[in-house]
């Protein structure tokens, strides 16, 4: 009985023993420990152990400390271990601040920090200073003054402006700028055939306004690609303001014939009215001449005489049409004898 309680005691002693060297393992990581003072960067057991309980990485913290001390940055794992807690890439902004050294840019950790932080990406950005980047702008149409329109096409050579990167814009706006400055260029040519012979100068001219102010790069040069001629805008214009004028003549036109129209039925409408009054008047005539008869203001004799009158005045009316053609027809047969 003896034996067995020994062996139990020995077992638990044994299974403390390892769960407390696991323990000690898994927050203490002693080969970072000694990679680190191998690799001339020594770093102590409690900063690993508080990097451990504060959740930061110490394998990333620590490779790129190594890495910094190997380069000759004047940098802290307290620094490193900030910039990770804000959320930055450690491992980036080493590799640029190394990247600028070697180029000899001036950058500091707090500026690449900084520039991690905003979202862009320091490492290229350094990149970028070494070997400047070509951006090429999509087809920007512009009218010469002689109404020709031109598609031009340009190559931005531009490089990383490190100390303007933090606010400073982007390649949108050195597009936008750019082709702004191409339509400007063009609009000004007094004739396509100018600018298609010197597409030189709307390099020149756009590269004068400088165009990178407040962005986050330098432009080196800005070079014509292609020119393409497009339609003559001016000949459309006058086409269209051509029909525009046939439609407005047209529709006045259609207006005066309108009013004509109008007029017309107008004066119609009148003649209807005056030869209604007529009908009228002639209505009320033997109406007046009973009355007059029957008032004794005029007489039967007169009355009489009245209609003979009117008669013989229809009878000479209709001889006078019915002898008007003959005396027509005889006419040049008199000429002819």
């Amino acid at each position: 009985m003896a034996g067995s309680s020994v062996m139990l005691l020995w077992i638990i002693i044994i299974a403390v023993a390892v769960v407390l060297v696991a323990v000690f393992f898994r927050y203490v990581p002693l080969g970072l420990w000694i990679n680190a003072r191998a690799s001339g960067a020594p770093v102590k057991i409690i900063s690993l152990i508080g990097m451990r309980f504060r959740r930061i990485s110490p394998q990333k913290i620590v490779n790129a400390y190594i890495k910094a001390r190997k380069a000759g940055l004047d940098v802290t794992t307290d620094m490193l271990e900030t910039h990770f807690l804000a959320g930055g890439n450690v491992e980036r902004v080493i590799n640029a601040l190394i990247s600028a050294k070697q180029a000899s840019i001036n950058l500091s950790f707090t500026t690449a920090c900084a520039i991690d932080l905003a979202g862009r990406d320091v490492l290229q950005a350094v990149q970028m200073s070494v070997l400047p980047k070509v951006i090429e702008t999509p087809p920007v149409a512009a009218i010469a003054q002689d109404g020709i329109e031109l598609r031009a096409k340009a190559r931005v050579t531009v490089r990383t402006n490190i100390e303007r990167l933090v606010g400073g814009a982007g390649e949108e706006t050195i597009i936008a700028r750019v082709g702004e400055g191409i339509v400007t260029t063009i609009g000004s040519s007094s004739t396509h055939k100018a600018v298609l012979e010197n597409p030189d100068s709307i390099s020149q001219t756009v590269l004068d306004k400088g165009l990178d102010k407040g962005t986050a790069y330098e432009i080196l040069s800005i070079d014509i690609a292609d020119i393409d001629v497009g339609r003559n805008i001016g000949a459309q214009l006058q086409m269209d303001q051509a029909e525009a004028d046939r439609r407005i003549a047209q529709a006045k036109a259609e207006e005066r014939r309108a009013m004509a129209v109008a007029h017309e039925q107008e004066m119609k409408a009148a003649v209807q009215e005056m030869q209604a009054k007529v009908v009228e008047a002639q209505a009320q005539v033997p109406l007046a001449m009973a009355e007059a008869l029957k008032e004794g203001k005029l007489g039967v004799m007169d009355y009489y005489q009245m209609q003979n009158t009117i008669a013989d005045t229809e009878m000479r009316t209709g001889i006078a049409k019915a002898a008007a053609p003959a005396s027509d027809i005889a006419k040049p047969l008199d000429g002819k004898k």
